[in-house]
């Protein structure tokens, strides 16, 4: 009897054993896993290429990926048992298909986790198109909703490749990425594009197919791109305005053109920079003076101009050394003639006066144009910063011409550059043709009346045109839900008259009425309540609404911010999507095929929720996958 109880022991020592050496050996490869899901995360967030070009084991560089793990290994013992040469050979967890299941599965992590954060909440799509290094033509999707807080989210969801641009094209792979994610095309409340014709067509744009489909999926043309239009507009119409342009570019080509001029440029910067140091012109400190150089103007980016006019007045005196010596020593006759008259154009006065005129009026419109792009702007927002930015513009018009010619008078007397006698009669052959020659008016009439007032209202009657309140009906509506000044905007009936015109699917007949009612509580609440005053915009009024749990009372009211709220501003959040994308798809990773460019993409321009995603998650989802060669 006791030889058969030791028996039974001993074989449920045996099996303690086994079960002991099999959890042992589970803790083993997850930690293993877990090294390599760290690798691939912060890889992926440095946009680093994961393999290298040998990795045997006779390489001194094995990659990035097999070095990252080396690195690691380095600095924890335990790691050092598990990875590498002391893995199993048949489950290192290391091959280049397993670097790829590991970042699509973080990369499905953080779509999941993006799906939860719109629940069911209705949604935007922008979108945006543009090639990869590969030349193939890549389709951007950023989603914007209103999350559980009431703060507006913009999501970059995915990027997928496209045979061709056409509508169908791309209406079709829009549906399909949102289906794959259980996401309701009859949920789409806005769209955002780049102003395409593909895009926005009225018959057979984008906007317009889902328009079919969703009714209610209001397309907003992009604010940033409109302001971007309603400049170029207003420069290309006006000749003086447009040749400055021209003589900027010139300039900033000829001096930045190769690397020496670059060299001397910063090297003038330096000698200027000692000199107004020595005569107590400029203050030292940190990060006082640093040496920059000048900024090309990009086609596509009005707000580059703005940039390059600074550069210009602030690099002024070095420009001009620059181009001094390039008309001296250049062997280059088309160098030396460049040089030459691009020093001439700086010696004008009417370059300089434009010059500091475009910087005052295009220093207004970037404030604007930043503002724009912000993921977090609201449409009512965009409206009130539109409608300040013309009154500063006409302020300027007004009041500003004074300041602007003491300001250039100033320059060009501490440049020894030539003033003309402002009182004597305009001549043509001096500044060009004008339209008033026959009137016989002075110079300071012609660059105060022709050149800037006539620039000023270009810049507003194009502002007016691209922003009319006819134009934009329903942004010009839900601008009545603003809290701003104590809720003085805020009218019943033309919150009313939104609803019934703009969003009868998503509210009753009956909760129209209620709505109402809900409204005329709402303004006497609000307008005594201490948590609802002081707020500005209708995004603080929507997350003070949840914070206050007065959003379960005024459900409807909530119901509308959200709405108003999801309708896009800009397409800045798929542009800068793009340039992660020039980042992660170089010359040296052009052979990237779409799914790991698209999981790249997720896990780098998302990387706060990625980030968030444990360890543990990622590798059960992994063991879930398909059969291991090891238990986890």
């Amino acid at each position: 009897m006791k030889a058969c109880e030791d028996l039974l022991n001993q074989e449920a020592h045996i099996r303690n054993l086994i079960e002991e050496q099999n959890s042992d050996e589970i803790i083993k490869n997850r930690l293993r896993l877990k090294a390599s899901i760290d690798a691939v995360r912060w890889l992926t967030f440095q946009a680093c290429a994961f393999r290298g070009h040998d990795e045997s084991s006779k390489s001194r560089n094995q990659g990035n990926f097999l070095e990252l793990l080396k690195l690691l290994a380095s600095y924890n013992v335990e790691v050092a048992k598990v990875i590498l040469k002391n893995a199993p050979k048949h489950a290192k967890y290391t091959s280049p298909q397993i670097q790829k299941e590991l970042l699509s599965v973080l990369a499905k992590g953080v779509r999941k986790h993006i799906r939860e954060e719109i629940g069911d909440a209705k949604f935007c799509i922008i979108v945006d198109e543009a090639r990869d290094e590969s030349k193939k033509e890549q389709m951007s999707l950023v989603l914007r909703f209103v999350d559980r807080v009431g703060l507006i989210q913009e999501r970059f969801f995915d990027v997928a490749h496209v045979n061709d641009t056409a509508s169908l094209t791309l209406k079709e792979k829009i549906c399909d990425i949102l289906s794959r994610h259980n996401l309701d095309v009859s949920n789409i409340r806005g769209q955002g594009y780049d102003g395409a014709s593909n895009m926005r067509g009225q018959w057979n744009g984008l906007q317009s197919l889902f328009m079919k489909d969703c009714p209610f999926a209001y397309y907003v043309h992009c604010f940033a791109h409109r302001l971007q239009l309603a400049l170029v507009s207003a420069s290309r119409d006006l000749k003086p305005i447009h040749r400055f342009f021209d003589k900027l570019t010139m300039i900033i080509n000829v001096v930045t053109s190769s690397t020496k001029r670059h060299d001397e440029l910063q090297a003038a910067q330096v000698t200027e920079n000692q000199y107004m140091v020595d005569i107590k012109e400029i203050m030292t400190g940190k990060g006082a003076n640093q040496i920059g150089t000048l900024n090309r103007p990009g086609d596509t980016r009005w707000g580059s101009h703005f940039r390059s006019i600074c550069s210009v007045i602030n690099m002024y005196e070095a420009t001009c050394h620059v181009l001094k010596k390039l008309q001296k020593e250049s062997k280059s006759w088309t160098t030396s003639g460049d040089a030459d008259s691009s020093y001439n154009y700086l010696k004008e006065f009417d370059f300089v006066l434009i010059l500091f005129m475009m910087k005052a009026i295009m220093g207004i419109t970037d404030v604007l144009c930043q503002a724009l792009q912000k993921q977090d702007q609201d449409v009512v927002n965009a409206m009130d910063l539109v409608r300040s930015t013309k009154l500063v513009i006409q302020d300027l018009r007004d009041d500003g011409w004074d300041e602007l010619l003491s300001t250039v008078t100033s320059f060009c007397q501490r440049h020894e550059i030539e003033i003309p006698d402002l009182h004597d009669v305009h001549s043509t052959t001096r500044f060009g043709r004008s339209r008033l020659e026959e009137n016989q008016v002075t110079i300071e009439h012609y660059f105060r009346v022709e050149i800037f007032f006539t620039t000023i209202d270009k810049q507003l009657q194009e502002l007016n045109s691209r922003f009319s309140e006819q134009s934009m009906e329903l942004l010009t509506l839900s601008c009545a839900l603003t809290p701003k000044n104590n809720y003085k905007t805020f009218k019943v009936e033309t919150i009313c008259t939104l609803v019934e015109k703009y969003y009868p699917m998503d509210f009753t007949e009956q909760e129209q009425l209620l709505l109402r009612y809900q409204l005329q509580h709402f303004i006497v609440d609000a307008r005594q309540s201490s948590h609802l005053k002081n707020l500005s915009t209708i995004q603080e009024l929507c997350s003070r609404l949840v914070e206050t749990e007065k959003a379960t009372i005024y459900f409807l009211i909530d119901r509308l911010l959200r709405l108003i709220l999801t309708l896009p501003v800009s397409t800045a959040t798929t542009e800068r999507s793009f340039s992660a994308m020039k980042i992660i798809k170089n010359k040296l990773r052009n052979k990237m095929n779409s799914d790991f460019l698209a999981d790249s993409m997720s896990v780098y321009i998302e990387r706060e929720i990625a980030a968030s995603i444990d360890s543990e998650t990622i590798i059960d989802a992994f063991k879930a996958i398909g059969t291991r060669n090891a238990s986890f």
